[in-house]
């Protein structure tokens, strides 16, 4: 009974419903746009760079943790996090090295997973 008493509800609370709100979005977008997937993908990314640049998105991952760091904006944020401290550190350089730096552990969890799925899957193409 301990373990269930010391869960914080709110917290899974929030940040289920800031994730599924981002992923809401990104349906509509699907289902209402011509935007193809690669296309929408860009846009979260961009616009959780530019969030994150401007120091805004820092408030919606302390508010709702991952259901903001782990959709794609929650990507360009730390993208962008780590470029501004990179270059802080290094000049420059550091705004190409910094981003990918503070992003590499998702990245190379996303090409492990991805890995992993494309050996389990089999694709289909879509028609038109």
């Amino acid at each position: 009974m301990d373990f269930i008493s010391s869960i914080d509800w709110i917290g899974l609370l929030k940040c289920f419903v800031v994730g599924g709100l981002i992923c809401v979005i990104g349906q509509i977008l699907i289902d209402k746009t011509k935007l193809t997937p690669a296309r929408i993908l860009v846009v979260f990314v961009t616009a959780g760079a530019i969030l994150g640049g401007l120091g805004i998105y820092k408030y919606l991952i302390d508010f709702a943790g991952a259901g903001a760091t782990v959709p794609l904006t929650g990507f360009g944020a730390n993208l962008a996090k780590g470029a501004i401290e990179g270059v802080k550190e290094q000049g420059i350089l550091g705004a190409f090295i910094g981003g990918v730096k503070a992003s590499s552990g998702g990245i190379a969890a996303a090409i492990f997973f991805g890995y992993i799925a494309s050996l389990i899957a089999k694709p289909k193409i879509k028609k038109q």
